[in-house]
């Protein structure tokens, strides 16, 4: 793996150019909330040159953790590197005519970057580690289900076919839609690497190319768009939800990380233990080291910590291997301009640009610290007894979102890379979600107790 040479971005004349030759009648401002929601601002054609001029405002007040009433307007300044027409997901919709798409950061009127807009924070990571001479490159492995819907068009858990890992079809009912989700990817300028079926039924995963941090963020939230569009034609639901039904594996979003410095992989050392750089090292110390303060944001739902569970592939135990799969981080076996480290905790709920943000937050501190990781463990964890966890200095995930919480709130580096505006609204949105949670009574407790007690 080697990164490529970056491609200048359009011209504000070259795109309104491509607009008019495509015939594109409607262009989507789109941004993400702190909770990871997908949101956008939808303009007609003749508003285009002002939406590609920035000048396009809205209310942020109605927007989740932006900003208080009194001080609601919002610009958005739209990227345009991320310019792209979207392919026709129906006959219906391509009468209406074409559609595309900008992402876009969020400012306050005057053309200060917004604080709380998730793609700064990613973005005030990205300039961090430029400072000390990396360029971090990610690549994903999303997983997500597919459901049937009932007869009134809402979900279920009836997932749609009973296959396993890398199964085919017939078993495998969702091969014909993968390939319509890769098709419609493609279209859209993504390289897809892998598509196949998970191992739970109804679990698919789609790979595509790995490419610098805020490009990957910026396609994961254009990927579960896509996802769950097809799925709708299809008459099913995509859910990205972690942990959906009991008893299966749950659905992960591994995070392949490395870093590049004047074009070569700082992580690769032929001459290092495992072949791994000192900067490897420290990098992955880091993420160790900072692990349960990040799980807030890479693993943000009630439901998240029912994936991260012994006994399905998940990881529980804060610890780094070359070879097994029970560790939170991972080293794929290939070397050179491939060495990179798997984080596999995060989950496709998360908000792309805060995961990536804190996990990079995360290894950069381990590199300015210095920090030398704990040895790394070839063993299965999950087979590992207490004590020969504390001999190995193994330390646990937390076990719920509010032991997650409470532990993010602790992290000193985790709360500066979000910022003080995120972390405030983050934390008041997860404490309410867990207060509300813990008040439910749920279908367990009443099969569990009611004829009993």
């Amino acid at each position: 793996m080697s990164p490529r040479t970056p491609i200048p971005p359009p011209t504000r004349e070259q795109i309104l150019a491509q607009l008019q030759e495509a015939e594109v009648k409607f262009l989507r401002l789109q941004f993400t909330d702190i909770l990871g929601t997908t949101k956008n601002v939808e303009v007609p054609k003749s508003q285009f040159a002002k939406a590609l001029s920035g000048d396009v405002t809205f209310d942020g007040s109605a927007v989740e953790g932006f900003t208080r009433v009194e001080e609601s307007d919002m610009l958005l300044r739209p990227d345009l590197g991320t310019f792209l027409i979207y392919p026709q997901f129906s006959r219906e919709e391509g009468e209406r005519g074409k559609v595309a798409r900008l992402i876009c950061d969020v400012t306050l009127p005057d053309g200060t970057p917004f604080e709380g807009d998730p793609r700064q924070v990613l973005k005030r990571q990205i300039a961090r580690a430029q400072d000390k001479g990396f360029e971090m490159f990610v690549g994903t492995e999303p997983e997500f289900f597919l459901f049937e819907r009932t007869p009134d068009g809402t979900g279920s858990t009836v997932t749609h076919d009973r296959a396993g890992y890398f199964d085919l079809a017939p078993i495998d009912k969702g091969e014909r839609i993968r390939r319509e989700i890769t098709n419609k990817l493609v279209e859209m300028g993504f390289e897809i690497e892998a598509a196949h079926h998970e191992v739970a039924p109804g679990q698919h995963e789609i790979d595509f190319r790995y490419a610098p941090a805020l490009e990957t963020a910026d396609r994961i939230a254009t990927f579960k768009f896509v996802v769950k569009r097809v799925a709708l034609e299809y008459g099913l639901l995509a859910s990205f939800l972690p942990k959906p039904m009991p008893g299966v594996n749950g659905s992960g979003m591994h995070c392949h990380l490395s870093l590049f410095k004047g074009g070569r992989n700082a992580f690769a050392d032929p001459e290092g233990e495992y072949g791994l750089s000192r900067t490897a090292e420290q990098f992955i110390a880091g993420l160790l080291d900072h692990a349960a303060g990040m799980a807030a944001v890479t693993n943000p739902l009630v439901n998240s910590y029912k994936r991260l569970v012994p006994g399905f592939e998940a990881p529980v135990n804060i610890a780094w291997s070359t070879s097994n799969r029970s560790a939170l981080i991972r080293i794929p076996a290939k070397r050179g301009n491939s060495t990179r480290a798997e984080v596999r905790m995060p989950d496709p709920s998360c908000n792309p640009y805060l995961a990536l943000a804190v996990m990079l937050a995360a290894g950069l501190d381990g590199i300015e610290q210095g920090m030398e990781p704990p040895p790394a463990i070839q063993r299965n964890i999950f087979k590992m007894t207490v004590r020969e966890k504390r001999h190995h200095r193994v330390k646990e995930l937390p076990t719920d979102l509010r032991e997650a919480v409470e532990e993010l709130q602790k992290d000193e580096v985790m709360a500066r890379a979000l910022g003080e505006h995120v972390l405030d609204h983050f934390v008041e949105a997860k404490q309410a979600e867990w207060r509300e949670y813990s008040a439910a009574v749920h279908p367990w407790e009443l099969q569990r107790y009611l004829d009993l007690i």
